[in-house]
Parts: structure tokens; C-alpha cells; sequence
């Protein structure tokens, strides 16, 4: 794989990454990833399962360079990284606060037994190829992610199953889809993760024809020039970006501390917004606790911002 060359306009280098392989060992690599992470001052997220790695990191272009080339070369895996492929974008602030690389049972919960991508998926499209596929009147196009995630941006034509975790998936499948009726289903996510495992899951149900975006809406967003694009509106990214536009440029969303649901700047303007605190979705459910709660954290936020720090757990750009 070629290296990064580093954007002289951003200091920060993000790398979004994942591959569905067999790791019957995967324990016994959550330490040396970490180690080697640490090493080269990386802050994100990495996790591991019997079925691959997903995440996202984050540092100085030099220093993702080195992680990369660890995970694709070093011996202790076999192999099986060496076409791990990434997917990249720059900012002036680092986006994560520290390295986590976790075990998981699933590197994307889907919750089904049994379903892999490294045994049966659905065909790859890429991004180049994409608005060929989903201009067909024959294709259904589902949006896989989260309803917050959708709320700020899919594709033109696309159906928002309004699931609220990847878990509700097989469910939306099951009353609203159907085999003999949906011959051509077309899919896609974030990053290609969860498409790619939705996929799995159709063909094993039995439709026949499934597609999804390989490499996901970032790919899409990163290759496909925005005159040509069916994209509308902005990406919702697992980080401090919040949420990125066409060359993954970071958007105009940021998020609330207290539900997390991105916000659009008419949203933060609303008398229902307080940054850290409360906003439109969820003004009118949090408790008075969590409330002074919420209050008394913003506070921290802002007297760490005063002495030049950065606050644990931070969100908010303001």
C-alpha cells in the first residue's frame, strides 16, 4: 500500500479501517496493537473479534504510517492484514482523546449466529459505480445505519428502515422486505462495515441479488467528485468531526453531550439548546438530576478550556 502523503493545510491524520477475517487468536493481539499504537502516540478505538478489526485512529501522518505498516507486515498476524485497506482524512485537532483496542464478540453487532462476510456476501460496488447501480428503478436502496446517522444525510432514494442500533436490522428486514418481490437490493453505510455484514445476512436469507457501497459513504464522499454526486447533505462520523461533507471536509454538525444526536447550526440556535447540556431531541426528557448533573460537567469543561486544557470526554466544538 502507498504511504499517506500528509496535507500541509491540517496536522492530524484519521484512518478509518476494518476487515471481516477469521482471528480464532484474536485475544492474543488486543496487547500488541495497543502497544504499538502507544508507541507511536495514536489515540482512537480498534476492536477485535473472531471474525476481524474495526476502527479508527488517529495522529501524525509518519506515525499512522508506521501502525499501518505494523498491521499489514508484522508476522504475529499471519497474513492476515496484509490487504487491510483504510480509509483517510485530515484535521487541525486531534479527534480522539486516548487508545482503546477492546474485544468484542462482533466487530459490528448485528446479533445473528452464524452470518460472515468471509462466508458468504454480497457483491461489491465501487464508488465509481455506484450511481449506475442505485439509478436503476429496479434496485431498492436501504440506508443500514442509525436514524440520528441518516437525519443529516443519505442518497437520493434511499429508505431509512429508522432503526436505532444495527441490532433492529433482521427485524426491518423480516416486515418489510421480501425475496420474491425485492430482486435487487442495494446497501450501504458509514465506512462499507455494516452493508458488508447486512449483506451477509440478505444472501442468507435468500435474496439473491445484494449489493452494497464498498468502502461506505466516506469512500464515496472521498472519490466521487461532488458535481456528479447523489449524495445530499453531510456524513455522521464516530468522532470530534462530528460530521464530514464531500472530500471529507468536516461539516457544519456538531453533536449534544447529552444525546448525542447531531445538531445542524439552525438546531444549536434553538432557546432548547445549551452546549453540554440539553437540546431540541432530548430538551424535554432529561431529569432535573441529570440535568444539574450535565450542568455541573459543563462547567469543568469550560474552567479546563480557561487553563489551556482539554476536558475528558469533551464533544462539543463551541
Amino acid at each position: 500500500m502507498p504511504e499517506i502523503k500528509p496535507n500541509i493545510q491540517a496536522k492530524y491524520l484519521t484512518a478509518a479501517l476494518y476487515k471481516f477475517v477469521s482471528l480464532p487468536n484474536y485475544t492474543a493481539l488486543q496487547v500488541p496493537i495497543h502497544a504499538a499504537c502507544e508507541a507511536h502516540h495514536i489515540k482512537g478505538t480498534i476492536l477485535l473479534a473472531a471474525e476481524g478489526i474495526n476502527g479508527t485512529i488517529a495522529g501524525l501522518p509518519n506515525d499512522i504510517n508506521a501502525v499501518l505498516k505494523f498491521l499489514r507486515e508484522d508476522h504475529i498476524f499471519n497474513g492476515c492484514f496484509s490487504d487491510l485497506e483504510h480509509k483517510e482524512s485530515f484535521a487541525d485537532e486531534h479527534p480522539f482523546y486516548r487508545m482503546k483496542v477492546k474485544l468484542k464478540k462482533e466487530i459490528v453487532t448485528l446479533g445473528v449466529a452464524g452470518v460472515s462476510p468471509t462466508k458468504l456476501v454480497g457483491t461489491y460496488v465501487k464508488p465509481q459505480d455506484w450511481n449506475a447501480l442505485i439509478s436503476d428503478p429496479d434496485v431498492i436502496l436501504i440506508d443500514t445505519r442509525n436514524d440520528y446517522e441518516v437525519d443529516i444525510g443519505t442518497f437520493k432514494g434511499a429508505v431509512d428502515p429508522k432503526t436505532t442500533t444495527f441490532r433492529e436490522f433482521p427485524e426491518y428486514v423480516a416486515k418489510n422486505l421480501d425475496k420474491t418481490k425485492h430482486k435487487k437490493v442495494a446497501m450501504f453505510c458509514t465506512g462499507g462495515i455494516r452493508c458488508e455484514k447486512a449483506s451477509s445476512y440478505m444472501m442468507d436469507q435468500g435474496f439473491e441479488e445484494v449489493y452494497h457501497l464498498q468502502g461506505g459513504i466516506l469512500k464515496y464522499l472521498e472519490t466521487v467528485p461532488e458535481a456528479q454526486s447523489l449524495w445530499q447533505g453531510e456524513c455522521f462520523v464516530f468522532d470530534q468531526r462530528v460530521a464530514v461533507k464531500h472530500n471529507l471536509e468536516v461539516g457544519e454538525f456538531d453533536q449534544c453531550y447529552a444525546c448525542r444526536h447531531p445538531l445542524s447550526p439552525a438546531e444549536m440556535e434553538s432557546a432548547e439548546y445549551t452546549p453540554g447540556i440539553s437540546c431540541p431531541y432530548c430538551y424535554n426528557t432529561i431529569s432535573e438530576e441529570k440535568r444539574a448533573s450535565l450542568t455541573e460537567r459543563q462547567k469543568q469543561v469550560i474552567l479546563a478550556k480557561k487553563r489551556g486544557q482539554t476536558h475528558i470526554g469533551e464533544k462539543q466544538k463551541s
